[in-house]
């Protein structure tokens, strides 16, 4: 049964978490001591809204992941000078705030090579969107 929300978190081997994005940055998020694994729709709104610290909050609270464990993974995103605002710089920047050392960002932009990826902005509304997926096996 789909769910519909921005992220979500899970310590279940087996379960398969996915989100679309086109544009947006799909923050991959992976405990490996406590096997524990999250999956965040982040653009503007969620990343000024801090959903990123709020999704490793959510895996602290629920399966005790602690920041410095975690490996973070960003994906494609629409960056400068195509949008006004980085919020992968800002993602990157909200979780060395809270302790994560291993984030690491692709560093491409959707809207710089609509061959290989939807951008949302690029295409004024009228395109596809990325699938995201992450499993904890």
């Amino acid at each position: 049964m789909p769910v519909h929300c921005d992220g979500i978190v899970s310590n279940q081997s087996g379960v398969c978490l996915g989100i679309y994005v086109a544009d947006c940055c799909a923050v991959s998020i992976v405990d490996p001591i406590r096997r524990a694994i999250g999956l965040v729709h982040s653009g503007k709104k969620g990343t000024e809204l801090g959903i990123v610290p709020k999704a490793i909050a959510a895996m602290s609270a629920e399966f005790g992941s602690r920041a410095s464990d975690l490996l973070v993974q960003l994906s494609p995103c629409i960056r400068p000078p195509h949008y006004e605002i980085d919020f992968a710089a800002e993602i990157l920047r909200q979780c060395r705030e809270i302790g994560v050392t291993d984030v690491h960002d692709c560093g491409f932009c959707t809207a710089c090579d609509l061959t290989r990826y939807y951008s949302y902005r690029a295409e004024k509304g009228r395109t596809g969107r990325m699938l995201a997926f992450l499993v904890l096996r």
